[in-house]
C-alpha cells in the first residue's frame, strides 16, 4: 500500500499590535479559511507567526502561501484623508525574509492580496499604494463579502491553464494594488478599468491573486489551490525519497 502524500503549505499569520481584542495585549490571527482551501485541495497548512531564523522555517515546507493582510506604507506622504491600516514593522519585516528565503530556495509560492502586492515588491515592482488617489476613476475594489467583480485573464499564462476561464468573477476587499510586477513576473489578469489582479512568473509556480479565492465556492477557486498543492508534491516526495535513503538502518 502507498502512503497519501501530503505537502505541507507554511501560512504566515498577522500580528495585531493595536489591542483590538483585548488592550495591552498582541495577537496572532488569519482567516480559517485558507486552512480549508488547502486541506480541501490535499495540503496541510502550517502557521506562521512571525519568529526568529525564516530561512529555516521555509526548510520545513513544500510551498509558500502569503495571505491578505494589512496596508503597505508608500514613502511619500498621501493625501490626509486617505486612510492606512499599516502592516506591524515586526511582521512585514518576517513576512519580507520568508518569502526571499521560498523564492531563493524555489518552492511554490502563492500570495494573496496583500501577499501578491508582497511578492511584486520583492522582485523590485511597484504599488499603487491608493487606487482612488493614484487611479482616480478607477472602479471600487474594496467590496462587501458577497460582492464580486470581473477579471479578464491572459490566454497562455498559468492562471488561464489553471482556471480554464477567459473572465473570472472575483472577491476583492483592496484599495492598494500592483502597478509594476517587477523583474521576471508578467501580468495575467487585469480588472476592466486596468488594475492588475495577477501577476505571475513563467517558470515554476509562483502566483499572486489580488483577490481572496480562499473565500470563494467556485470551481475556478478550487482549481487554483489544487494547482498550488500539485506543484509542492514533487519536492515533498524527493525529500520523503531522500530521508528514506539517509535514514540509518536498525539491525534486527
Amino acid at each position: 500500500m502507498i502512503a497519501r502524500v501530503t505537502p505541507t503549505v507554511g501560512l504566515p499569520i498577522c500580528l495585531d499590535e493595536q489591542g483590538r481584542w483585548k488592550p495591552g495585549r498582541s495577537y496572532h490571527y488569519v482567516d480559517a479559511a485558507y486552512a480549508r482551501a488547502l486541506e480541501g485541495a490535499g495540503a496541510s497548512a502550517l502557521y506562521l507567526p512571525p519568529q526568529g531564523d525564516p530561512q529555516a522555517l521555509v526548510e520545513r515546507i513544500d510551498a509558500l502561501l502569503v495571505p491578505g493582510g494589512d496596508d503597505l506604507l508608500p514613502a511619500q506622504p498621501y493625501p490626509a484623508d486617505v486612510p492606512f491600516d499599516p502592516v506591524p514593522a515586526h511582521q512585514l519585516a518576517f513576512d519580507k525574509a520568508l518569502l526571499a528565503a521560498a523564492l531563493a530556495r524555489g518552492i511554490p509560492v502563492l500570495g494573496v492580496c496583500y501577499g501578491m502586492q508582497l511578492l511584486a515588491l520583492a522582485r523590485g515592482g511597484e504599488l499603487h499604494y491608493d487606487l482612488a488617489t493614484d487611479l482616480p476613476g478607477s472602479d471600487p475594489h474594496r467590496l462587501a463579502a458577497s460582492e464580486t467583480h470581473a477579471v479578464q485573464v491572459e490566454p497562455g499564462s498559468r492562471l488561464f491553464a489553471i482556471a480554464g476561464a477567459r473572465e473570472l468573477r472575483v472577491s476583492s476587499r483592496h484599495h492598494q494594488a500592483v502597478s509594476d510586477p517587477g523583474s521576471g513576473l508578467r501580468v495575467c489578469a487585469r480588472s476592466r478599468d486596468g488594475v492588475i489582479e495577477a501577476i505571475e512568473a513563467a517558470d515554476g509556480f509562483c502566483l499572486g491573486v489580488q483577490w481572496h479565492p480562499e473565500g470563494q465556492d467556485d470551481a475556478e477557486s478550487e482549481a487554483l489551490f489544487r494547482a498550488f498543492v500539485a506543484a509542492a508534491l514533487p519536492g515533498r516526495k524527493r525529500r520523503k525519497s531522500r530521508a528514506a535513503i539517509s535514514a540509518p538502518k536498525i539491525a534486527k
